[in-house]
């Protein structure tokens, strides 16, 4: 259990992809805060750590939960089902959000004034990840893409790009990923975690409903770069640079 318990979170969404809606339930951030230990997180949101590395095992302990292993793929095809997959459904579901939220502040935001910053944290969000994602698809996502192809062909790197290392982009795509993650945590909180309040209507109901999706998704795309593509977009430069 101590070996489990000192282990980052992120690691352990990275091994087994199931655990992400385990933490989710517990509102654990494995994305953003994944470098936090099990054990940090469960104290952090007042879990005991016996439990929930009860809770991972018995996932572990059942194979036929098929995960899949994002950690084995390699880069070019992650990238690829980052933009289709996270990016699209970002783009595609922001003006739907955008929406629910303008209508459930006009009918409920005096009773329910918690929603007008909802709709201001979200309104910030769909903006920032909107450029954050262009800027990943128009400069980083392509090097990364340019450096696979290197390796395949046993090529160093002769012409770098503007931003001189993979390093610079990438820390600041980190900066950018936990400024989305702390909104989201406020959203959670003046939500109450997504629970509709008892005279909210199907339309708020929705909408919140909506949020905690978005969110969940946001923290396994957030994941997919922190600790998969990043990291081993890093290694890759180095061993092409020497």
């Amino acid at each position: 259990m101590k070996v489990l318990a000192e282990e980052p979170i992120g690691n352990i969404v990275s091994r087994n992809s199931h655990a992400a809606d385990i933490f989710d339930n517990f509102g654990m951030d494995y994305c953003c805060q994944g470098g936090l230990s099990l054990e940090e997180a469960c104290r952090k949101k007042g879990v005991a750590v016996e439990d929930m590395v009860k809770i991972l095992e018995n996932l572990s302990n059942h194979p036929e939960k098929e995960t899949i292993a994002f950690d084995n793929w390699p880069l070019d095809l992650l990238i690829d089902y980052i933009e289709k997959k996270h990016h699209r459904y970002v783009e595609t579901n922001i003006p739907v959000i955008k929406a629910y939220l303008d209508k459930v502040v006009r009918v409920h935001g005096k009773r329910h004034p918690a929603l007008v910053e909802v709709r201001n944290l979200f309104y910030t969000s769909a903006g920032e990840l909107t450029k954050h994602m262009k800027k990943e698809e128009l400069m980083l996502f392509p090097f990364v893409r340019k450096m696979v192809r290197l390796a395949l062909e046993g090529k160093s790197i002769e012409q770098w790009p503007l931003f001189h290392t993979v390093r610079n982009p990438v820390n600041a795509m980190l900066q950018e990923h936990d400024a989305e993650g702390s909104r989201f945590e406020k959203i959670r909180e003046l939500t109450k975690g997504y629970q509709p309040p008892e005279d909210a209507c199907l339309t708020y109901r929705t909408t919140l409903a909506k949020l905690a999706v978005f969110e969940k998704d946001l923290h396994r795309h957030v994941h997919l770069e922190n600790h998969i593509l990043f990291p081993k977009a890093l290694e890759l430069e180095k061993k092409l640079s020497a």
